[in-house]
């Protein structure tokens, strides 16, 4: 029986990282084994500790965000991307590979440079409503794109696109609101979820003190706030202290669990975010990062709204208060609250995870073998 080998790549941030993640889930629920996957990222970023976490076999080299002004800095860059390359070539010629995934960002393009030139096939999943530069550098040799947003697919050259949607996590499948609350010890009964992404959101993060203080004292409602790893001890600091219907958390190892405990959600707009609040049924305010690759995050969160399934709110118009208001006048409305969250349901893609693994296996050349 053959054994298919598989390279799996996406880093720096949970949206490339947990779409990959996801698909090694599928692939090992399939019957492939751990030890013919190898993840390849940055052992300095989130990504090795999630690999390390799923006891991954992890392959490392030394490489970073591409600076967009001309300095020394970027003279730097070029020399660390070439020796990544190098320790690449050295990985696809000692492991040999029979397919290559990627999910985007820098971390990705050594590797894929090694593929393109060795000819190993690859696959690309990409889930901004633009596509980030590294896919479209690569789609054009990709053995086919999977994207998660249609309008994606007059950005890239690949002959084979496919919107599928992000792979997600099972559990967005599997968990129900009680036993996700029960895990986190909830015993109130709404629950607002403030999500600072997994490198934390300072706007939100500063504005959101005011929820806090306006809900501290309520025996109904019961606060999630993930801070994000950098800004925890900040926000910490700046309560003065923690009210016992707050759960605070630099960050949370699987997200589903917080999503599916909640009645409401406010986070930024990346793709990923944007899909497990879809998974999970969420209504949310959205306030986009302004600052997001080709405004991606406006893009993504525009057609939210366009949908039911979320509230607008700008980065440069949110405060305490403005956030403030725009909470207490969406959960007042029932109405419109609960037709969000079935807005946000009818829009969610479950099952992007094993169509990937079908495209991925196809591109390997082996025949749907379970290996």
């Amino acid at each position: 029986m053959h054994h298919i080998k598989y390279f799996i790549t996406g880093g720096g941030t949970g949206g490339h990282i947990y779409p990959a993640i996801a698909v090694v889930d599928e692939l090992i629920k399939n019957g492939t084994n751990k030890e013919d996957i190898y993840y390849i990222g940055n052992k300095n970023n989130l990504e090795f500790q999630v690999a390390k976490a799923k006891d991954l076999n992890f392959l490392s080299y030394n490489v970073s965000g591409m600076p967009r002004k001309v300095s020394f800095k970027l003279v730097l860059f070029f020399v660390k991307f070439f020796l990544a390359i190098f320790v690449a070539f050295y990985y696809a010629l000692k492991y040999k590979p029979n397919v290559v995934f990627a999910t985007g960002g820098y971390v990705c393009a050594p590797i894929l440079t090694v593929a393109k030139v060795l000819k190993i096939p690859y696959v690309l999943h990409d889930c901004d409503a633009h596509p980030g530069i590294v896919s479209r550098l690569f789609s054009s040799s990709a053995n086919s794109i999977s994207l998660a947003f249609e309008s994606a697919k007059q950005y890239t050259k690949c002959k084979n696109p496919y919107c599928l949607g992000n792979p997600i996590r099972e559990d967005f499948k599997t968990l129900t609101r009680d036993e996700a609350r029960k895990i986190l010890d909830i015993k109130r009964n709404f629950v607002i979820l403030i999500m600072g992404g997994s490198s934390g959101a300072k706007k939100i993060n500063d504005c959101a003190l005011g929820i806090v203080e306006k809900y501290k004292n309520n025996p109904d409602v019961q606060i999630i706030w993930q801070t994000g790893k950098k800004n925890y001890d900040d926000v910490k600091n700046k309560l003065s202290s923690v009210a016992d219907n707050l759960i605070l958390r630099p960050y949370f190892e699987n997200m589903a669990i917080p999503l599916m405990a909640a009645n409401v959600a406010i986070s930024r707009a990346g793709s990923l975010s944007l899909s497990e609040l879809s998974a999970a049924g969420l209504p949310s305010i959205l306030i986009p990062y302004p600052y997001a690759a080709a405004d991606h995050q406006r893009i993504n969160a525009k057609k939210m709204c366009e949908l039911g399934a979320s509230v607008y709110l700008d980065d440069n118009d949110c405060s305490e208060q403005s956030l403030l208001n725009t909470l207490e006048d969406f959960i007042c409305n029932k109405e419109k609250l609960s037709l969000a969250a079935k807005c946000a349901k009818d829009n969610a893609k479950y099952n992007a995870a094993s169509e990937i693994v079908k495209l991925i296996n196809t591109a390997s050349g082996v025949k749907n073998e379970k290996c």
